[in-house]
């Protein structure tokens, strides 16, 4: 019947007036586009992780750093602490020496007053009554008294002191004194080169 003819009919349309068959999608699609985001945010965070690490690697070597500097200032304070020990040391066995000197130069020199006054007391001033005695008879001046004499020898060692220290200052200049002159330099005076040729001109 009719029915059946125009069916036909449409079947027999060419191909190229067909539409495209629709995209099917293939496969486990949800799980390829879930592994896609977990890689894509895998990327992500070892990109910050690679930026950490290279955070703590530079603060770890800059810490090494500080500690062997730290380490190197121990060394030098420990180093110094010992030689300020041993200088400390070394300066209380001079004071202990210093005084033993002292102590030793205070005790001779105590005996060596007693020596003096017994010697003023005693036999010097019985041998100088005597020869005073003995210069009056023969219409002489006496002896100066022992203090006059001990004065003038004092002045004498003061005065050559004095000399000697001049004497000392003036070598010390002497010596420094060819250092500070100037050599005159050798060959022809600066012009007169141009002074003989003006002369040989005229």
């Amino acid at each position: 019947g009719p029915s059946t003819v125009a069916p036909h009919a449409t079947t027999t349309t060419p191909t190229s007036h067909q539409k495209p068959p629709p995209l099917v999608a293939t496969g486990d699609w949800a799980h390829e586009l879930v592994q896609l985001a977990k890689t894509a945010e895998l990327k992500k965070h070892s990109l910050t992780l690679q930026l950490h690490t290279a955070h703590i690697v530079s603060a770890h070597a800059s810490l090494e750093q500080k500690d062997k500097a730290i380490q190197d200032l121990r060394e030098q304070k420990n180093k110094l602490d010992s030689e300020r020990t041993r200088l400390l040391n070394a300066l209380a066995e001079i004071n202990s020496d210093r005084d033993k000197v002292d102590h030793l130069s205070d005790r001779r020199c105590a005996e060596l007053r007693q020596q003096i006054a017994a010697l003023q007391d005693g036999e010097y001033a019985a041998a100088k009554t005597e020869v005073d005695r003995l210069r009056q008879e023969l219409g002489q001046a006496p002896l100066p008294p022992l203090q006059a004499t001990l004065d003038e020898k004092t002045s004498q060692y003061l005065r050559d002191r004095r000399v000697n220290g001049e004497k000392r200052s003036a070598g010390d200049v002497n010596q420094e004194a060819p250092s500070g002159t100037t050599k005159r330099p050798r060959g022809r005076p600066k012009g007169s080169k141009n002074r003989a040729s003006r002369t040989g001109g005229n």
